[in-house]
């Protein structure tokens, strides 16, 4: 017996609105989607949505793996942490520590993706981080920060910093740790994810000559933010 199994089922469609329903549904899917394409770390990392028109956002359970998560079985949180809706699953405290974060101060960032895939724990362990190497890293780098380990985010004092090195950025490199994605949609931070998932290491061979444009960047804007109404 696994531990979705374990625990009572709620049917949350009839105590919510259509829109926190359709927020639910689309981040649940989200999550099936990141574990099918194998980016998912066991029970570790989060997607975490906002609900319209509300300061509350939804996480993942603590415990599930991430094709274990459902629409009802979202945990409902405020920025404080506090747990809004009833719900028999904790929540990461190190993943409230970094959404809560952003969520805080980008009200345009309505779901921020957190991911730890071994592509991007080798770039965020480069000291060039992600260079101008292919089409999909300069999509990445028209929009991107880089903010320094500091541990395992549980301190609450790492928010400030946290929130100056993401600044208006929609891709940030967690350093020694993976990658963050925001967007403005469920689909949008998914988009940005996918993206960042195709970098591979931006490293590639060890000691083999490598091309860099640095100048490519200026000529995307897609995933920068410029574009996102037409998605």
């Amino acid at each position: 017996m696994n531990a979705l199994q374990a625990l009572p089922k709620t049917d949350v469609r009839a105590l919510v609105d259509a829109e926190e329903w359709q927020t639910r549904v689309e981040l649940a899917a989200c999550y099936r989607l990141i574990a099918m394409h194998g980016w998912d770390d066991l029970v570790f990392t989060h997607i975490s949505a906002k609900i319209p028109g509300t300061e509350h956002f939804l996480i993942n359970p603590y415990g599930l793996m991430f094709e274990e998560v459902t629409a009802s079985n979202l945990v409902k949180i405020d920025l404080q942490g506090n747990k809004v809706m009833e719900s028999p699953y904790a929540v990461n405290p190190a993943g409230f520590t970094i959404h809560s974060a952003i969520h805080e101060v980008r009200h345009d960032a309505n779901c921020v993706m957190h991911t730890h895939t071994a592509a991007g724990i080798a770039v965020s362990a480069q000291k060039e981080g992600i260079l101008p190497l292919s089409q999909q890293s300069i999509f990445v780098l028209s929009s991107l920060a880089y903010h320094d380990y500091e541990g395992v985010a549980l301190n609450a004092e790492e928010k400030p910093r946290l929130q100056a090195n993401l600044g208006r950025a929609n891709n940030l490199v967690l350093r020694n740790h993976g990658l963050l994605t925001c967007g403005k949609t469920i689909a949008d931070a998914f988009l940005h994810v996918h993206v960042a998932a195709l970098l591979r290491d931006s490293g590639a061979c060890p000691g083999a000559e490598r091309r860099a444009d640095p100048d490519s960047a200026e000529h995307s804007g897609w995933c920068s933010g410029e574009h996102e109404e037409g998605h």
